[in-house]
């Protein structure tokens, strides 16, 4: 079973923050030494930010405000009520966010400001110094903004947002897989390359394929809803999805023996184990359901085209996830990859976050529980070894047998 809460990267970066320090004191040159006309001083704008608020707050947050919801759907990439959601927790709980006053009593940068800085930036992808001359803060505080920002989403809403599906998410799954021909079906994995554009000059061989700019992967798994219910992201660019399945902990739970057991039938056989769907890659495993390279019959093109347009989903979730956040799509300009996975593991809880917001409840999904299924979910049962159930996983005779009787299912739910 994907989980989520699982969330790796590999940090071998020196401290970025330590090294600028050390050259810029080995580079400082002493005031006494320059004439006066040479000293630096430091630059100070004047950039009235109580004015930067007050124009946010009338354009978007008033109760007549200049622009209407669907603009600001569009230029902060969800409603309202969520952007106030998210603002209230971190105002209030996170201290950085907090309104405060300096000893003269002026108000400092308000929650709203920094919160609306740091979306801009995800959504749009520019440079810190974009946000400038409308939300009224420098390129340094706005990027301390950005990383403040995706450190808090993490810590508040990371454990509900990127959790592993509970067993009501499972029946949820499972219902609509089988309503879309595949039963036991919970998802589509898949891996997306993210470019690192100020990757370290010793690791571009090591991130970069052939002539190929240096990336950084993100394995996935998306669901129909375009919800990710699993994110393992750092693998470096050379390595391609077998590689990464090898260290992801994407079946963790099912080995470790702590994933819901799901039950279901086939074509008169039952399984128990979920699958996933997915490309040409990966290996013939009793959780990976493949499409037919070079089908021969009406049987065997019915299922190659339902399993490849269902599997579209993970591809339709990076689509949307790339879509609300050009920061993922542009290539990154950071130094520190912590900081870049922390933007990226931000940005997938977001987009949860507002898939959860928009989502249309169908009938059906509330309904099917007292119909009669053919899945069942049930709290594990410590019966196999970690060995066992990792050969469970990897079994090709089961994804054979499973393989075929899906062939016949959809064959016969959807054949003429």
């Amino acid at each position: 079973m994907a989980s989520s809460s699982h969330y790796h990267y590999h940090n071998n970066d020196d401290n970025d923050d330590e090294f600028e320090s050390v050259f810029e004191d080995l580079l400082e040159i002493p005031d006494t030494i320059l004439e006066p006309k040479e000293r630096k001083k430091r630059i100070f704008i004047e950039r009235d930010r109580e004015e930067g608020h007050r124009k946010l707050w009338n354009d978007y947050f008033s109760e007549t405000p200049t622009y209407p919801p669907n603009i600001f759907r569009r230029r902060f990439r969800m409603s309202k009520p969520l952007f106030m959601r998210i603002v209230h927790r971190l105002s209030t709980e996170v201290h950085y966010f907090a309104p405060t006053q300096d000893a003269l009593g002026r108000s400092s940068l308000s929650p709203i400001q920094k919160c609306t800085a740091a979306i801009r930036q995800l959504a749009y992808g520019g440079g810190a110094d974009t946000v400038d001359e409308y939300v009224r803060l420098g390129e340094t505080t706005a990027r301390n903004c950005l990383h403040q920002f995706t450190a808090a989403i993490i810590d508040l809403f990371g454990d509900e947002y990127l959790r592993r599906p509970t067993p009501e998410d499972l029946e949820r799954l499972l219902h609509k897989g089988e309503q879309r021909g595949f039963p036991g079906m919970i998802g589509s994995i898949d891996c997306m390359h993210w470019e690192w554009k100020n990757c370290p000059t010793a690791w571009h061989g090591m991130y970069s394929r052939g002539t190929d700019k240096p990336t950084i992967v993100l394995e996935a798994v998306a669901s129909y809803d375009l919800w990710i219910w699993h994110a393992f992201f750092g693998a470096p660019g050379t390595m391609n999805d077998l590689n990464i399945l090898d260290r992801s902990p994407v079946f963790d739970d099912i080995i470790n023996g702590v994933a819901p057991e799901v039950n279901f039938h086939v074509n008169g056989r039952e399984y128990n184990l979920a699958y996933y769907l997915t490309d040409g890659i990966y290996p013939e495993w009793a959780t990976f359901i493949r499409s037919i390279r070079l089908p021969q019959g009406p049987k065997h093109s019915l299922f190659a085209t339902a399993q490849e347009s269902v599997r579209k989903d993970v591809e339709r979730a990076f689509g949307v996830l790339q879509a609300r956040f050009a920061v993922i799509k542009n290539p990154s300009s950071l130094w520190k990859k912590s900081k870049i996975a922390n933007i990226m593991r931000a940005c997938i809880i977001l987009h949860n976050m507002i898939v959860e917001d928009e989502r249309r409840t169908d009938d059906q999904d509330e309904t099917f529980q007292d119909q009669d299924v053919s899945f069942c979910v049930k709290m594990p049962t410590e019966i196999f070894s970690s060995l066992d159930r990792r050969a469970r996983v990897r079994d090709r005779p089961v994804h054979q047998q499973l393989k075929h009787d899906l062939i016949e299912h959809i064959w016969d739910k959807f054949g003429p």
